[in-house]
């Protein structure tokens, strides 16, 4: 159903069934200059962005990205689920504040931006300048949830100025703590505990707003020595209540975060390296870990990870396998491109 229905925000966790969600758009998609602000960003990523001098992606990649959108969005709506899509909007010139000024980015990834939890939509204090106006493309759909009784709330703009950003060493940047700044997609739900990746896109600082913001019935846990690179669904994703799969190059039992615990945990085969053709890719292999769970037992999986796809099904899960061609260049999963704003299920406690 897409687009022609809209309920109000309500989700708990990453797994309930499905009821509505936000897809994102490839159009317009194209790279920022590089600023101060990407030194920040892992040193892979980094290169390709300092060394890319045609910023805007080929015709062929958002065409076939959209084809793909398209045929995930059919699913979708064949299970009738109700799909939102943001309005792409091609900005011109520069984005500038009185301290910088950046190009702008695309709506590909909902999940950077936005973070629904409980009944509320939360516009994230993203650390990248290119993303500062990024979820003005989404304002019709948070408007009208906001009509059918959401909440709605907007972390303190960072000012992103150059002493944000810890570079003194370029293997391992991060944020100092000087205001909250964080992607959303450093965040996982597991009903009243939820996961916070500090990072070179999440700070501390970020983590005490969140806490501050969501209220003593939620238990925001920040994790330090997990990852530190950007987000972190393409290393922990939630299967149901005491099931994980976890990126074995990056979680092992001496930082797996605390409410985890006790849950059985799924150790993620290697990855097929594909979805990036002839362009370099921006995200890892580990893209291929960012599924979305429709039900505790349903997830929309990259149809090349065939050997994470029988893993899955042997823990019960049913896969629905779909493509994302270049999901690796434009930098996100099925995951990345989507943000559930509606599950059915009530607040409960997964964790001890």
């Amino acid at each position: 159903m897409l687009a022609n229905k809209q309920l109000s925000v309500e989700v708990h966790n990453e797994w309930d069934p499905l009821e509505e969600v936000i897809v994102g758009s490839a159009k317009f998609a194209q790279l920022p200059y590089f600023d101060h602000g990407m030194n920040a960003i892992e040193p892979e990523t980094r290169h390709i962005l300092q060394s890319t001098q045609d910023r805007r992606f080929p015709a062929k990649v958002i065409e076939e990205t959209e084809e793909d959108l398209a045929r995930f969005i059919e699913v979708l709506d064949r299970l009738g689920i109700v799909v939102q899509r943001p309005k792409p909007i091609e900005f011109p010139g520069l984005v500038r504040t009185p301290f910088w000024e950046s190009e702008y980015y695309f709506p590909y990834c909902p999940r950077d931006v936005l973070l629904a939890i409980g009944d509320t939509v939360i516009e994230s204090p993203n650390p990248f300048r290119s993303r500062y106006f990024e979820s003005m493309a989404y304002r019709d759909i948070i408007v009208g949830y906001l009509k059918h009784g959401s909440r709605w709330l907007s972390a303190p703009k960072p000012s992103l100025r150059d002493e944000l950003y810890e570079t003194s060493n370029p293997a391992q940047p991060t944020l100092r703590e000087i205001e909250p700044a964080f992607d959303a997609a450093n965040v996982l739900r597991l009903g009243r505990d939820i996961i916070y990746l500090v990072s070179s896109t999440g700070n501390e600082l970020g983590a005490q707003w969140l806490q501050s913001a969501l209220g003593p019935e939620y238990r925001v846990h920040p994790c330090r020595d997990l990852y530190c690179g950007s987000h972190i669904d393409t290393t922990l994703a939630p299967i149901r209540p005491g099931l994980v799969l976890i990126n074995p190059e990056r979680v092992n039992k001496d930082n797996l975060p605390a409410p985890l615990r006790d849950w059985e945990i799924i150790v993620a085969p290697e990855m097929e390296v594909v979805h990036y053709s002839d362009l370099a890719p921006s995200a890892s292999i580990w893209l291929g870990i960012n599924l979305l769970m429709l039900s505790p037992h349903v997830a929309v999986v990259d149809a090349d990870q065939t050997r994470l796809i029988r893993l899955l099904e042997r823990h019960r899960v049913e896969v629905i396998p779909l493509r994302l061609r270049h999901g690796r260049t434009l930098g996100g999963g099925f995951h990345c491109v989507t943000l559930d704003v509606r599950r059915r299920g009530n607040l409960e406690s997964y964790c001890g």
